[in-house]
């Protein structure tokens, strides 16, 4: 059995339905972009793609019971074939190096090659997180420098280099604000999120034990500096505050938002998601910011997506630098580097509330976002934000007269444009426009985030991206978008002209079928109706 292909028909079939590009063929392929089968369908269970010897007699009892007692049903495949089967699936894919992805607040953006030839040396492949600080002193070198740029670029005391990622390194700073809080002997239990922050902020807040209160945000789309102020209290452990926002843009208050958070006992943990619109522009620490993470992935250039490797430094202010967790790198007068952990902290780092992770971090993405910090230099990463906010805004003006911009009036976006689908006409849906893109050949944007606009659609183009690519994703969202308004019937099929069509994503992500296995009495039924 077939699942359809990107035309709606299934392999082997004499017709394709109408508006079907291009009509069926034998093989299910057409021209150069190949159909491929489940792998299920392809392999056997009965077959193995390696030889391997006839269990000898005793061999279960060297096991030790681990031998297995019954098959497991992984189809066996030849080399050629499972390369085949992979090649092909990757060719259906889209990646950043074939075009420009817009998905907003991810920053998508290209990697250096550069940076990948750095992390493959052997010097720096090769570590183990084991070894001996004599012979691993390159590797703390650069992990060294990597926390001084990431200081100096935001103006703060000290960071964390261990946490993973973004919701770990929030998590990172939530517990030194818990751990400050505790040194001090209070209990506060509230942290306040305002609308406009990512989804991770309250949800990290709350898996750390505060309690979450939601702060609105005023019609330009920016916290509600009223409403904040008037919620600060004995009880507030501080606030989570996402700038530049998932409106697309900077908190002018910030400042002001710091002083009166600070002024009422608290702190302020900014989400750093979006510092690639004002890296080397904006130092975070001199807006009273007391912790931060930073996406390697998304403002230096190392690798996004598929779940990891990911790796999320937290810089921290002087108030909070004492709680920082360990381990963490400490120079000598000689130069020589050490790592100060729990059986060596002493008296250097009483306070800290421990460890965010096994080791210390992730040194490949260490490595390559230091082969980005030093081959941009200050300069270079100064002009990576000017490149990616002017981007953003030439997208912005380019389609609010045929998309809603509901913060158009704001003033200028930083890295993202953000549009509704107040235009649309009735029944065509924020996902109807998304999948027309794939007909477009380009990746959907952000859809349906942030919550406080309906049906939004978040294009973050970055400093990548030329004036000529941006031009062709503008010509065809400003297509899809007049049929989106004019209501074209059409838009509830697409994508016509992908690998797959539409498909019900609700039921995929809940009920998932990994293996092309007809369940249990499926068959019987099957060959009852043939009967």
């Amino acid at each position: 059995m077939n699942a359809p292909n990107r035309s709606g028909w299934k392999p082997g079939t004499p017709e394709a339905p109408d508006g079907a590009a291009g009509g069926a063929t034998v093989s299910g392929n057409r021209g150069l972009m190949l159909e491929e089968r489940l792998i299920f369908e392809i392999g056997t269970t009965a077959t193995t793609g390696v030889d391997l010897p006839a269990p000898q007699p005793g061999a279960a009892n060297r096991l030790g019971g681990l031998e297995r007692r019954a098959p497991i049903g992984l189809p066996g495949l030849s080399e050629p074939e499972t390369v085949r089967h992979y090649t092909r699936l990757s060719r259906q894919n889209y990646a950043i190096d074939c075009g420009i992805f817009p998905l907003g607040s991810c920053t998508m953006k290209h990697n250096p090659r550069l940076n990948e030839k750095v992390a493959r040396l052997p010097g720096f492949a090769d570590l183990h997180p084991l070894q001996p600080v004599d012979t691993v002193q390159g590797a703390l070198e650069v992990i060294n420098e990597l926390a001084m740029w990431l200081i100096k670029l935001t103006g703060m005391h000290g960071v964390a280099m261990t946490p993973k990622a973004g919701a770990h390194g929030e998590l990172c700073g939530i517990l030194c604000i818990k751990a400050a809080l505790e040194a001090r002997g209070e209990n506060r239990r509230v942290i306040l999120v305002p609308e406009s922050a990512h989804g991770t902020n309250p949800a990290t807040a709350a898996f750390a034990g505060f309690a979450v209160e939601g702060i609105p945000a005023n019609a330009q789309g920016r916290v509600d500096l009223a409403a904040l102020t008037a919620r600060l209290g004995p009880d507030v452990a501080g606030v989570m505050i996402t700038n530049p926002n998932t409106c697309g843009l900077f908190e002018r208050d910030m400042k002001a938002i710091s002083d009166a958070v600070h002024a009422a006992g608290g702190y302020v943990y900014c989400d750093g998601a979006n510092f690639n619109a004002i890296v080397g522009r904006v130092r975070p620490g001199d807006l009273g910011i007391d912790a931060m993470h930073i996406n390697l992935h998304k403002t230096f250039s190392t690798p996004h997506g598929g779940g990891g490797p990911g790796s999320g430094p937290v810089v921290l202010s002087e108030a909070l630098s004492p709680y920082g967790p360990l381990p963490f790198t400490e120079r000598h007068a000689d130069g020589y580097l050490t790592l100060v952990e729990e059986e060596t902290v002493g008296d250097r780092h009483p306070h800290s509330f421990g460890r965010m992770s096994a080791f210390h971090g992730q040194m490949g993405m260490f490595t390559r976002a230091l082969a980005y910090l030093l081959s941009h230099g200050a300069d270079g990463l100064r002009q990576v934000a000017g490149d990616a906010v002017l981007n953003a805004n030439y997208v912005l003006r380019s389609l609010e007269d045929v998309l809603d911009a509901p913060f158009a009036a704001s003033g200028p976006c930083m890295h993202e444009a953000l549009f509704s689908d107040d235009r649309f006409a009735a029944g065509v849906t924020t996902l109807d426009a998304a999948k027309a893109l794939i007909d477009e050949g380009f990746h959907p944007m952000t859809m349906y985030f942030p919550l406080v606009v309906h049906g939004a659609m978040l294009v973050e183009p970055t400093e990548s991206e030329s004036k000529a690519s941006l031009d062709q994703f503008i010509a065809s969202l400003r297509a899809v978008a007049e049929r989106a308004n004019s209501g074209d019937a059409s838009l509830a099929q697409a994508p016509l002209l992908a690998p797959r069509r539409r498909v019900d994503e609700t039921a995929a992500a809940r009920k998932p079928r990994l293996a092309w296995r007809e369940p249990p009495g499926e068959a019987a039924a099957a060959a009852g109706e043939a009967a």
